[in-house]
């Protein structure tokens, strides 16, 4: 399981590197977020199929299916609707989310970071594979790397868009729609 973390890690700080460079990007908090589901993972590796129908196995598997239907939709979403630019260099960012169009279909009209919600369902489903407070502080660390995360985002996005951005803001939520 400390090799699964490790060459997880490795992944993650080769995708990080430039953010890991730029403490006051998203990327940056992000990282961490992404770690602390990592750690989540390997910590549940046994516990993903075990007692298959126990009510917390049933919880963890429709969070996972959340978050896999957000990921994939989101993505699709960005890459079909918010017009890349690789030469948009405001702040370290992945190739898929140099976007220059503000994208309100489909989840982005409820809420505002589809992927981070799609991550934060990820960290809560994978920590309700054998919940115990171990689980559910990592989870809750990583929710709170994912509030930062979004939070520096945004400042980005203002930064970046302008006031259509923070009209965007005031019409939509963070993560859960109608919720938060």
């Amino acid at each position: 399981m400390l090799l699964i973390f490790v060459v997880g890690s490795a992944v993650i700080v080769y995708v990080s590197r430039a953010s890991l460079l730029a403490p006051r990007s998203h990327g940056f908090y992000r990282f961490f977020a992404w770690e602390t589901i990592l750690a989540l993972a390997v910590l549940n590796l046994e516990r993903w199929f075990a007692d298959p129908f126990a009510w917390y196995q049933l919880v963890s598997w429709f969070l996972l299916i959340i978050s896999l239907f957000l990921v994939i939709h989101g993505v699709r979403l960005l890459r079909q609707m918010g017009k890349q630019n690789a030469q948009r260099d405001d702040a370290p960012m992945l190739e898929f989310e140099k976007t220059t169009t503000i994208v309100t279909a489909g989840a982005y009209r409820y809420i505002r970071h589809p992927l981070y919600s799609s991550l934060l369902f990820l960290a809560w489903g994978v920590a309700c594979k054998s919940p115990g407070w171990l689980n559910i502080l990592l989870a809750l660390i990583a929710t709170l790397f994912l509030v930062a995360t979004a939070r520096v985002e945004e400042v980005e996005d203002v930064r970046f868009f302008g006031p259509a951005y923070q009209e965007y803001m005031q019409r939509t939520k963070m993560f859960i729609p109608f919720l938060f």
